[in-house]
């Protein structure tokens, strides 16, 4: 089943171009008004980051992104002491200046993060919704339009970097994947300026290195690849230029595998 809100949305704000999979723009609008915290699951460059921006500028929100990795730590989301002027001043980080103004706080990949982030949030993604300042003695109370989502791809976890259960579990979930094919040629054609009838074939293409997944490739075209390969094409660069830039030397630095997508290029575009 579907579901449908009517929210008001923001008519200042130009809201980037989003194709939606399923009713995830229903739940995500469901989830902010009842003020819960949201994760994103799926692959990378399937959406998930524009997916956040969509939502945040049809609802009128400001979105502070935060794309975590293995240095980031708490102290970075909450704020520190900087020397000022001569002074020693206290500065939020961006969790801090959402929670006190409201906002999207979105932290990107966040197991790449060290695991005190984590902890960090689990007083801001429970029924408490504050964030405790022990630097400064403070206690914030979230502001009603703040919300924090986080994502991660699966296909990355290892024992090392996962998200523990503790933490899955307090937020509601949505699970992203590449689009249906006719979908997606329309989204790519729609970014890049492309003909769909050009797309078309690109598209063929991702889907059959996806299957390589696991295989060959560590992880499948993303579609963001694609855009930037139509976007070449459309500025003229010849087909196999651009497929070579923008698909197949990014998926890999194997000699042997570069030379077996460029077959699979070229048949796909026989």
């Amino acid at each position: 089943m579907t579901i449908a809100l009517n929210l008001p949305l923001n008519p200042k704000a130009e809201i980037p171009h989003y194709t939606p999979q399923g009713n995830e723009c229903a739940l995500f609008e469901r989830a902010w008004t009842r003020q819960l915290p949201v994760l994103l699951k799926g692959p990378t460059g399937c959406g998930k980051t524009r997916f956040v921006h969509h939502m945040a500028a049809r609802l009128g929100l400001p979105v502070s992104t935060v794309s975590c990795h293995d240095d980031l730590t708490a102290a970075d989301l909450t704020g520190r002491y900087l020397l000022k002027g001569g002074e020693t001043v206290w500065v939020d980080g961006p969790l801090t200046r959402a929670v006190r103004d409201g906002g999207v706080c979105y932290l990107d990949e966040i197991v790449e993060a060290r695991k005190d982030v984590a902890v960090v949030l689990h007083p801001l993604t429970d029924d408490r919704r504050i964030l405790p300042l022990e630097r400064t003695g403070e206690i914030l109370e979230a502001q009603s339009g703040f919300m924090v989502v986080v994502s991660y791809n699966p296909g990355y976890q290892n024992l090392m970097k996962a998200l523990k259960p503790s933490t899955r579990q307090r937020f509601v979930s949505i699970e992203f994947d590449f689009l249906a094919r006719e979908k997606e040629i329309a989204t790519v054609a729609t970014e890049s300026g492309l003909p769909e009838g050009k797309v078309a074939p690109l598209v063929d293409l991702a889907r059959r290195l996806r299957a390589l997944k696991g295989q060959d490739l560590e992880e499948g075209v993303s579609t963001r690849l694609l855009i930037y390969c139509a976007t070449l094409l459309d500025a003229g660069l010849p087909t196999f230029d651009a497929v070579r830039a923008a698909i197949i030397e990014p998926l890999t630095d194997e000699p042997d595998v570069k030379a077996a997508l460029l077959e699979v290029a070229k048949a796909t575009f026989a």
